[in-house]
């Protein structure tokens, strides 16, 4: 008889293992004898900044029977609204574009980019199709005021303090859905005469066994990495960022508006990102450390932060290095690599946390019933996720490759074909004369959806020649009342909407 699944053991704390354990647990805590539990070191402290989300987090958390209010207060999170990028395309004092979460206006129905590119009357794509442009730009919240947990009137995600958010998420998953914890460091990898790991030894705890193992051990990999020894697949060629100064800045005072958008400023030879909490500032610079030394990279955060808050000389700076890349498998024998184990790129648009849910989702709604099932599985996991990394890959080099700043080293070697995958490179051909649509891709879901590509390509000031799509008086009209309707919503929701501090305030005051 064939051995059956009923124990996941999880390696590693932090944002990444407790999403993963609360995913699996609200999916399959009530089978019977089914045992979850996690292991986590008291000595290893987390990175802690992975502070911004995708909406994608609010079904993550509502389906694990998190409170999304409790959540807000807890964490100090805020919600996020989309990117604007700064200075991305020329670096002049204009050069702004928005990456919103709401599809452009009548997005399902036709193509809008098709009549802006034809007539966008002055005005960006994003400002055109989006009315969350118009939200971001004044501070505005997704939702009005006493609308219930996680409903609103534009689609939002979060930004949160990520240490805070580990521990939430840790007093929920042992006291709401039953994890096991045990906080003890692993010492050794225990081996079964089929290769699969049988346990894991800790100092404290003896022998842990598990039918499958998560690694979530960050940038060690101590089971995937470190045991079976998976190879790490470099992409520092393609995305040059390995370093990152990260700050935490106090608000000048209580009424200081909070962002309802990450804001991106582009630099010398990286960006620095500047997200609003409910409490504080989250600003931090990361940059590629061939086309720039860390003294001076320090010194254009500190100049950043004398221009945007008060008192920056008083700001501690954290140094973190990473190695861009991804595991060339996720999945070997028994044991899922979930979180930076396995794989980090850099933390432009997010992708982190979002390949956590994706990576923790999979592996719940997959599980497999036994172990004979269990090299299927892991076949067709690889295959896709290996798919998925690309596909981050390509749309985060998006940013970069249709920038016309050619005064830094950092910007020109970016453009250069030779740093460009090939599935970007044919695709930008593609684009030259389709407009990006879901038919690019061969599955029916994809990472980034056609409307975020849109954003970030007309964002960038490319131009699709439309000559091939005929003009079509109906679907002329159709466009005309879709970029008026923004305007209409705009005139209707925002005396309405509450400034995303007032939001909050009315949470935390309203438990």
């Amino acid at each position: 008889m064939e051995k059956i699944i009923d124990s996941v053991t999880i390696v590693g704390g932090g944002a990444a293992g407790w999403i993963t354990a609360g995913v699996i647990a609200a999916k399959h805590r009530l089978k019977r004898n089914f045992k979850l539990r996690l292991i986590e070191s008291p000595d290893m402290p987390t990175i802690g900044v992975g502070e911004g989300t995708w909406p994608t987090m609010r079904l993550t958390l509502k389906a694990m029977g998190v409170s999304e209010y409790d959540f807000l207060r807890a964490c100090d999170a805020s919600f996020k609204q989309g990117t604007k990028f700064v200075g991305w395309v020329t670096g002049a004092s204009d050069d702004v574009y928005y990456h919103p979460f709401t599809a452009p206006q009548g997005f399902q129905q036709a193509k809008i980019a098709r009549h802006w590119l034809e007539d966008g009357r002055g005005r960006s794509f994003c400002e055109a199709t989006s009315v969350q442009v118009h939200f971001c730009e004044h501070n505005l919240g997704p939702k009005k005021l006493g609308m219930p947990e996680y409903s609103c009137v534009a689609n939002h995600a979060y930004h949160l303090d990520a240490g805070k958010f580990s521990q939430f998420l840790k007093r929920h998953c042992i006291d709401k859905l039953g994890v096991e914890y045990i906080s003890d460091n692993v010492t050794k990898v225990n081996v079964a005469q089929n290769g699969d790991i049988a346990s894991v030894s800790t100092e404290h705890h003896g022998e842990i066994e598990g039918d499958i193992f998560i690694d979530c051990t960050g940038f060690r990999s101590i089971l995937l990495g470190g045991h079976y020894g998976v190879d790490f697949i470099d992409c520092s060629e393609v995305l040059f960022i390995d370093r990152a100064l990260a700050a935490q800045v106090p608000y000048e005072n209580e009424n200081t508006p909070i962002l309802s958008q990450t804001l991106s400023t582009a630099q010398e030879a990286g960006w620095i990102w500047d997200i609003g909490l409910a409490n504080r500032r989250g600003v931090g610079h990361v940059y590629s450390s061939r086309h720039q030394g860390d003294a001076r990279a320090e010194e254009i955060l500190l100049q950043y932060l004398s221009e945007t808050a008060s008192g920056p000389d008083k700001v501690e700076l954290r140094s973190i290095k990473f190695r861009p890349g991804h595991r060339a498998q996720f999945w070997r024998n028994n044991c899922v690599a979930v979180g930076m184990s396995s794989g980090f790129l850099e933390p432009l648009e997010a992708s982190a946390l979002v390949m956590v849910e994706l990576l923790a989702k999979d592996i719940a709604e997959q599980l497999p019933a036994t172990r004979g099932l269990m090299d299927i599985v892991s076949k067709r996991f690889n295959q896709k996720f290996l798919h998925y990394w690309n596909r981050i890959i390509d749309f985060l080099k998006l940013h970069y490759v249709l920038t016309q700043r050619s005064q830094n080293a950092f910007w020109r070697d970016n453009c250069d074909p030779a740093t460009i995958p090939e599935s970007l490179r044919e695709q930008l051909k593609i684009w030259q004369y389709n407009i990006p649509s879901s038919l690019d891709s061969h599955l029916r879901e994809e990472i980034f959806s056609a409307a975020s590509v849109q954003y970030i390509l007309y964002g960038m000031g490319f131009k699709t020649d439309i000559r091939r799509y005929p003009k079509v008086e109906a679907a002329t009209e159709f466009a005309q009342e879709q970029f008026n309707e923004v305007q209409k919503n705009i005139d209707r929701f925002t005396p309405m909407m509450p400034t995303n501090r007032d939001l909050l305030n009315h949470i935390r005051a309203n438990p």
